[in-house]
């Protein structure tokens, strides 16, 4: 054991070595407005998300990938100087951890996930979710009906993906429990019933998010072409659809299997892994009712709704449409999560089933239940910065611009794919909105012959984008679905990955019938055959599915 320490050490000693050397003969101060790193805009600034992916797949631990994914991005960037490596990770104006956590819409974020772990924890401590979890004991017979439930919920929930994650989680992981359902099924239920709901639903951040990419001053109309998107976003549709399919045909499949069969054994985790073991055992009182949990949450939503539409001007006069659209997500969400908590310290006093010294003991308990998700988005949005200081965004940009005009029959397709890449490489489906959304307004511009195609693209880049945030272990919503859950990471991603895989197959063929008919035909026929074929397509890959499974052994019951 000592030597192959002192191996060790010595590596560590060579390694610091070299990167002493590289320092005394490279710049350690630079120029941002001229300088560029050796693999700026190259297939090189994808390594540091793909770094951090796979170690996050191979060892299970995301903390240590996501940091060595930074550090790679950091290297890459300072061309492997030690010194302005060490700015760049934290101090750089464009993507270091400093400037990440300065950001008032990421602090506002990580705000609004402490409001919620405090609440979590105020519900706990007077018995709501005891109570609650009683209550659908009764009206909830099955794992079938559990299931379905929580994903009604997220539909339901349809304002914002982070608040949907976390309010979904904390209500419905004590039915869940009672009805042995796996941390891992339940985080895949909240995380394809965040996205796949926002993306579709008008009145969502999402919606917002997608109508301020359209390029400015262009002749498209930016809530229009959402609301058209919507029967062409296959892999939403197709997510919600096979949700269902899974849940009544009992169909799991891939690592999912192995979760749901040792649940009903009574093992939820299957991992050694319990991020959240301490917080799922607060002791409860005997005193709650089912309104302790159902009235907050009621609130919280109504307030966030106010919140968002106010930082989008529809009290100063702005329409309720208009007011989303302009809606500043984070700071709504805030502004609706501490109503909220004012309101539910209140509406427990009066009740009397909670002092002020139980409440303050609450906001501790809430914070450090939030500790692992906050800490995994630190890293994850320091990685995406750098990975956009290494002109990631620049390369995939040209290669759609690149090959665009010659295979514009296609380019749904292919939107749809790059678009997955690069939400899966990056972790942001908002940044992969911002990058190529401009890309196809510009092939297909806005003539009347082309317009079916352009609305047709667009809904591949939605639906690529939520299927590569739904595929990253280093995005955001898959870290809030873990969190509300009270999932393993990584346990997460491995065991969503082959559902969101089935669902990205089956809508990249209705993509291509889709771009086939939208060159043609007007939107009315082009949605008539493609969205049936596209839905049929999933019913009959779920049914294959279920069919091979049987074959291999006992399908989960």
């Amino acid at each position: 054991m000592k030597k192959k320490n002192l191996l060790f050490l010595f590596c560590v000693i060579v390694i610091l070595c070299i990167f002493i050397a590289i320092t005394l003969n490279t710049p350690g101060s630079i120029d941002p407005e001229t300088y560029n790193p050796k693999v700026y805009a190259t297939l090189g600034s994808l390594l540091p998300p793909v770094i951090a992916i796979l170690l996050a797949l191979i060892t299970k631990e995301v903390y240590s990938s996501l940091f060595v994914g930074i550090v790679a991005g950091a290297l890459l960037y300072s061309n492997g100087n030690l010194e302005l490596m060490l700015n760049t990770m934290m101090y750089n104006g464009d993507g270091g951890m400093i400037y990440k956590l300065a950001d008032s819409w990421n602090v506002g974020i990580l705000v609004f996930l402490v409001i919620l772990g405090i609440m979590v924890a105020l519900m706990n401590k007077v018995g709501g979710s005891a109570a609650f979890g009683q209550w659908a004991a009764t009206h909830i017979k099955s794992r079938v009906g559990a299931q379905l439930a929580t994903m009604f919920l997220g539909i339901l929930i349809f304002v914002d993906d982070y608040f949907n994650c976390l309010t979904v989680g904390s209500v419905m992981r004590p039915v869940t429990d009672r009805h042995n359902v796996s941390r891992a099924k339940l985080a895949y239920l909240i995380d394809a019933t965040a996205a796949p709901i926002c993306i579709i639903a008008p009145v969502s951040s999402w919606a917002a998010a997608v109508t301020s990419s359209v390029p400015e001053g262009s002749d498209i109309n930016g809530f229009e072409m959402f609301l058209r998107t919507i029967p062409y976003n296959f892999y939403a549709l197709t997510t919600l659809l096979m949700i269902v399919l899974v849940v009544v045909l009992k169909a799991d499949f891939g690592p999912m299997k192995k979760h749901e069969s040792n649940a009903l054994l009574g093992d939820l985790f299957t991992t050694a892994a319990r991020p959240y073991g301490d917080a799922d055992d607060e002791p409860e009182t005997p005193h709650g009712k089912v309104i302790d949990l159902i009235l907050p949450v009621i609130v919280l939503i109504i307030c966030c709704i106010i919140g968002m539409v106010y930082t989008g001007g529809f009290f100063e006069g702005e329409s309720f449409i208009t007011a989303f659209s302009n809606a500043d997500a984070s700071m709504g969400l805030v502004l609706g999560s501490v109503v909220t908590l004012i309101f539910t310290f209140c509406f427990y006093m009066t009740r009397g089933v909670m002092s002020f010294k139980e409440f303050t003991e609450c906001i501790p308990e809430g914070f450090k239940a939030m500790v692992a998700p906050i800490l995994i988005l630190t890293m994850a949005w320091t990685l995406s910065g750098m990975t956009g200081l290494l002109g990631a965004d620049i390369y995939v940009k040209e290669i759609v611009a690149g090959s665009a005009g010659a295979l514009k029959l296609f380019l749904p397709c292919i939107v749809f794919v790059v678009a997955l890449f690069l939400a899966f490489s990056t972790g942001t489906s908002w940044g992969t909105f911002a990058i190529l959304i401009p890309i196809v307004c510009n092939v297909f511009g806005g003539s009347a012959e082309t317009y079916e195609m352009l609305v047709i693209s667009i809904a591949a880049c939605l639906s690529g984008a939520v299927c590569g945030d739904h595929c990253s272990p280093i995005s955001d919503t898959t870290i809030m679905a873990s969190a509300g859950a009270h999932s393993d990471h990584v346990n997460h991603v491995s065991t969503q990955l082959p559902y969101a895989l089935t669902a990205a197959g089956v809508s990249f063929v209705g993509y291509i019938i889709a771009g086939a008919l939208g060159y043609k035909y007007e939107s009315a026929i082009a949605i008539a055959v493609a969205l049936p074929i596209t839905l049929v397509l999933m019913v009959i890959t779920v049914f294959v599915i279920n069919v091979i499974e049987k074959k291999k052994g006992a399908i989960v019951k």
